[in-house]
């Protein structure tokens, strides 16, 4: 690969500094060549014709810290190649790291609480100790997974769930590998020891009975009901939900449907909704306004879903989350494909809507006993 110093001219009367990493070429289909550059721009600019003393000494500055830049890429590129290990990365703490990935995912990903989750039981398992890169070896990752398994608590000093060690020692492994594509570990401690298997959550949801139920059942706040019932028509998530604006909804002459972006994937999505859950929205207002204006995430709408269910005589332990997964399991019962599930729910891989599938499959094995047992002499 060759790397070098080039500049662009820019309308503003100076030239803009990047440097050109070209990896060759290769022939196309078609028989073309094709040229393989990337580009990374320096932000540092020279005057195109210095006129004076001084742009002609911020040029010499500005030329010398771009040649700087370029020396140490070829280093770099250098000690990639040739295996040569970057010493001073050895002292970097691991956790300064992983506070580095972490927030790097604050935007991209939909799951930051649990990589915080997972900074904290990985400061606890530290705890005074400098851990550096040059310190990480197949011990110190074994050590942490016993940690989880052994002597990780939750905030009310319980042991932690299957799913809870798997979700945070995946975030400890994420990092770990992050940090050998990136030069800190000449290996990929990730794959050296065997992870936690993901255990089978319980997916709480309501029969069409119990949702019934629900709808006739007073609830102290119209707004939250509005809103789980929505969610139980459309199998929306709370944070989806919250945010909603009327721009976001479509009223159309085929029906109605949704155009919006999940805040968990950010993946765009297109949702037909029924009659009934476009009633739950009332009258249209602005655009740019929130459709369910007042819903609050907190203890205190918790609870009055929990006040709610009791009104309606459901004992289950009901969370806003629920509506999604009664959503799901009310569509495959009513004959819908997995498949069809899967793009409503908004998943990128249907093995995780199969668990929905499971659940039906139970309420057929119990319904195949519902029939009282007769008085039958069994003869063959």
């Amino acid at each position: 690969m060759k790397i070098k110093l080039k500049k662009k001219r820019l309308a503003s009367g100076k030239y803009s500094l990047y440097i050109e990493y070209y990896k060759g070429k290769a022939t196309d289909v078609d028989g073309k060549q094709v040229h393989s550059r990337e580009f990374e721009y320096l932000k540092e600019y020279l005057f195109i014709n210095p006129s004076t003393a001084s742009e002609k000494k911020e040029n010499e500055e500005t030329l010398l810290r771009a040649e700087q830049i370029l020396s140490i890429r070829r280093a770099e590129y250098a000690q990639g190649k040739y295996g040569i290990k970057d010493k001073s990365k050895d002292k970097l703490l691991f956790l300064t790291y992983y506070d580095k990935v972490k927030e790097e995912r604050y935007e991209s990903k939909g799951n930051y609480d649990n990589w915080d989750a997972a900074q904290n039981h990985i400061e606890d398992y530290i705890g005074k100790r400098k851990i550096s890169f040059e310190d990480i070896d197949e011990e110190f990752v074994i050590g942490f997974k016993k940690y989880l398994n052994k002597k990780a608590r939750t905030k009310s000093n319980t042991e932690l769930s299957q799913n809870s060690k798997y979700s945070y020692y995946n975030k400890f492994k994420a990092a770990l590998r992050q940090a050998f594509d990136d030069g800190y570990t000449r290996r990929n401690f990730a794959t050296s020891v065997k992870g936690f298997a993901q255990g089978e959550s319980t997916r709480e949801y309501l029969t069409q009975e119990e949702l019934q139920a629900m709808a006739n059942a007073y609830c102290k706040h119209q707004v939250l009901k509005n809103a789980f019932m929505f969610s139980c028509l459309t199998g929306l998530r709370w944070s989806d939900i919250n945010k909603l604006t009327w721009l976001e909804v479509r009223d159309e002459e085929e029906g109605s449907r949704l155009i919006f972006k999940q805040k968990k994937t950010s993946g765009q999505e297109y949702q037909y909704i029924s009659n009934q859950a476009r009633q739950l929205l009332g009258k249209r207002k602005k655009e740019g306004s929130l459709v369910f204006k007042g819903l609050k995430y907190g203890a205190h709408f918790n609870a009055e879903i929990l006040r709610w269910c009791m009104r309606a005589g459901i004992t289950k332990h009901i969370t806003f989350h629920s509506a999604r997964h009664t959503h799901a399991v009310l569509l495959l019962e009513y004959g819908a494909d997995i498949y069809t599930v899967s793009k409503v729910l908004g998943h990128k891989e249907i093995k995780t809507t199969q668990i929905y599938a499971k659940i039906v499959d139970k309420k057929k094995k119990e319904a195949a006993n519902l029939i009282p047992e007769l008085e039958m002499n069994y003869e063959f």
